[in-house]
């Protein structure tokens, strides 16, 4: 071990001594010289080729060359550090100056993982990302920093190390928009969390313990990861009740077991793994052939395994080989028939255990099914096309995605089955309707191509070096399937090559049409593509032209006038409903001019109150907007043609100084029979299911008033 003395002006002594917890000494270096190997009866052979394991610390080497004796003033933090301070207008000094470290490393770390692929989430590395992230945004909150804050310091990251790590500026708009939208969701809760916090710690000493249950509502309610909780009552002096917010995680989970429609019904992963090591794998023909016969092993149910079952009984069924995939890696399990002598079933899914042990779960419709009956197992093979199509297509969307937005683009996620592909990527804003287009272009140029899929077996590490995508986090075994799809339409080479043991096209050209139909975002920084292939997209366009036939029938104008005709309607209506808006506020007013408004003096406030009809919710502001010029409260209350009681109060600047109007709603619409209403001291709005309840709001707040 090496030790670099920063020299006698810093605390601490050498290792070993009692104050070696001190910065003075700081091991920048680690040399392990690695001569045997020992087991666990404590014998040792000597290894054939001895070795040094060296492991150097980057930041610690950077400090002593930068005449510093912290990671945190070198310039790798002190430029994040900085602009930190700016920001939050909070110097890095004394108790402040954790909060921005902290903000400054984790910026970095959540920076790589994000450009990585990883997007926040509740589970796994997203989950572990998401800790991070919100330690950060924590420590921002800390500093007084009233917007989100993340977001804004990533530039300065990806200016800093963006030439070394050239990843990161590629993935700058989705770490900058995941960032955000991550600091805002969390920003709703980080208040009410902390208050929550603060009350469960009141009358707590000096190591007193929080509450396991407080800490996992936190969790649970408010999104604070454990070790969130954990540094804000450190920072008090107290810890946390680990065993009983253990106790509550375990009965959420135990709840959610019992949930689950499939609980109790299934053998448990220790019985299937149990059940692999006696039967082996089983042999997987679906490549080859869309029919075999399998020996039946062993027959399970209710997590028990049983001889023989009658008809009318389902069953899971394990066989030696099977043509059936199983659902795995967002591919469906295949469909089919089951028939056996004397007997036949519906096949309900086809699911993987073990690793490589396929699950038939089966329906007997007649006769009896025991172990040993040989299966003829035939697939729907129209079912399995349509299939194969989707799941390339998938493929082909993912390089294509690639091209147009960036090699950011990862796969978080996909669904293909024989109707439809769904694929979920990582991704910081919608897509243009120009990438669409691109998209869409690219992966039917493919499909043009038709050009023969190759499947080749090889260990990943010779894969991922050959080119090919693995999904980040996924485990792969000593051989893996590599898929290559068509030519690359810009350059040499091919156009995907991904590690993937689905079921897929012969040839580009089985696609046959692409054809995306919805675009939408299903959680921070990650996207999701639905298209249709083959007879679907035809027959989704066929529709889509039939739609724009029947429009364009109705306007009596060609298809390609349909677009300008609707838009030409719309903006027609639009200026109709603005025209009848302010007829009815005319109407309602007395004929214009506030000529039907009543000023009344109430303790000193000018006061107008009025019910309105026919009246909306989206017409009262430009009401009271008239109103409020002649008094100091205001109070219009329209009764919609539905039947419904929409309410507005405005308070003028003279009058916030004794009422709030943001109060004032909170009385009105109780008494009117209704719930909530908030606002701002100057305007606020509220509503109540019944109409004929709306003078009771007006009288509600002339009673406040006197």
């Amino acid at each position: 071990e090496i030790f670099y003395d920063h020299g006698a002006h810093i605390p601490g002594g050498p290792p070993g001594s009692v104050d070696e917890d001190g910065d003075r000494f700081v091991e920048i270096w680690n040399l392990v010289f690695m001569q045997y190997e020992q087991f666990a009866d404590g014998a040792r052979t000597a290894l054939p080729k001895p070795s040094i394991d060296t492991g150097m610390g980057l930041e610690r080497l950077a400090a002593v060359l930068q005449g510093v004796h912290n990671n945190y003033d070198t310039d790798l933090f002190k430029t994040i550090i900085a602009a930190s301070e700016e920001l939050t207008g909070v110097r890095a000094e004394g108790e402040r100056t954790p909060s921005h470290r902290v903000i400054a490393d984790h910026l970095r770390s959540t920076s790589f993982l994000i450009a990585d692929g990883v997007s926040p989430s509740n589970e796994g590395r997203g989950y572990v990302l998401r800790r991070i992230m919100r330690r950060a945004m924590r420590h921002a909150h800390l500093l007084g920093a009233e917007d989100p804050l993340m977001h804004r310091l990533a530039p300065v990251l990806v200016e800093q190390m963006g030439q070394a790590y050239p990843e990161l500026k590629r993935a700058e708009p989705v770490i900058v928009d995941t960032l955000r939208q991550e600091e805002e969701r969390f920003r709703r809760t980080l208040g009410r969390g902390m208050a929550l916090l603060d009350e469960a710690t009141v009358g707590l000493t000096e190591g007193g313990v929080l509450s396991g249950e407080t800490a996992f509502k936190l969790y649970d309610t408010y999104g604070f990861p454990l070790d969130l909780t954990q540094d804000a009552v450190r920072a008090k002096g107290l810890s946390v009740d680990l065993d009983a917010f253990d106790a509550a995680m375990d009965k959420q989970r135990q709840m959610a077991r019992e949930n689950w429609s499939g609980s109790g019904d299934r053998a448990s992963t220790a019985e299937w793994f149990s059940l692999r090591d006696r039967l082996g794998p089983t042999a997987f023909t679906g490549y080859q052939e869309s029919e075999t016969i399998g020996e039946v092993l062993a027959l399970v149910r209710e997590a028990a395994e049983i001889d023989a079952v009658e008809a009318g009984t389902t069953v899971e069924v394990l066989l030696d080989r099977t043509p059936f995939y199983a659902e795995s890696g967002g591919q469906a399990s295949d469909h089919g028939k089951v028939e056996w002598p004397g007997g036949a079933g519906d096949l309900v899914a086809v699911t993987k255990q073990a690793g490589d042990l396929h699950v038939h779960t089966v329906t007997v419709t007649a006769g009896r099914l025991a172990v040993g009956d040989r299966m003829h197992l035939s697939i729907d093979a129209d079912a399995r096309t349509r299939t194969r199509a989707n799941h390339s297509a998938a493929h082909l969307v993912h390089a294509a995605l690639k091209n147009v937005l960036g090699t950011h683009v990862a796969q978080k996620g996909q669904l293909v089955d024989s109707e439809r592909m769904r694929f979920d990527y990582s991704h910081g804003a919608p897509l243009t309707a120009d990438e669409l287009d691109r998209v869409e272009a690219e992966v039917n140029a493919v499909i043009r191509q038709n050009l023969p899929a190759a499947t080749v077996d090889m260990t990943p590490a010779a894969a991922i070096e050959a080119g090919a995508i693995a999904l980040f986090g996924e485990k792969y075994g000593d051989s893996v399937r590599v898929l290559t799809l068509g030519q690359a339409l810009t350059g040499d080479g091919p156009y995907s090559v991904e590690l993937c043991g689905g079921t897929h096209v012969a040839r580009t050209g089985d696609i046959a049409l692409f054809k995306i139909i919805a675009e939408v975002g299903i959680a921070a920084g990650v996207r999701r593509v639905e298209a249709l292939t083959g007879e679907a997209a035809r027959r989704f366009l066929l529709d889509q032209a039939a739609v724009s036939k029947g429009l364009a029938e109705q306007f009596r104008v060609p298809v390609s006038e349909v677009p300008a005709r609707i838009e030409a309607l719309t903006a027609e209506r639009k200026k109709l409903e603005r025209e009848l808006a302010d007829a009815k506020r005319k109407l309602a007013m007395g004929g214009g001019g506030g000529a039907g408004a009543a000023v009344e003096d109430i303790g000193g406030v000018k006061f107008i109150g009025q019910v309105m009809q026919g009246v909306d919710g989206k017409a009262l502001r430009p009401i009271i907007e008239e109103l409020r010029k002649q008094a100091d409260v205001v109070v219009v209350v329209g009764v919609t043609e539905e039947g419904k009681a929409a309410i507005a109060i405005s308070v003028s600047a003279e009058g916030q100084a004794r009422f709030s109007a943001a109060d004032l709603i909170r009385l009105a619409v109780p008494a009117m029979g209704g719930q909530g209403g908030g606002g701002k001291p100057d305007f606020a709005q509220g509503g109540a299911p019944d109409g004929a309840q709306a003078q009771a709001g007006v009288d509600a707040v002339k009673a406040a008033l006197g």
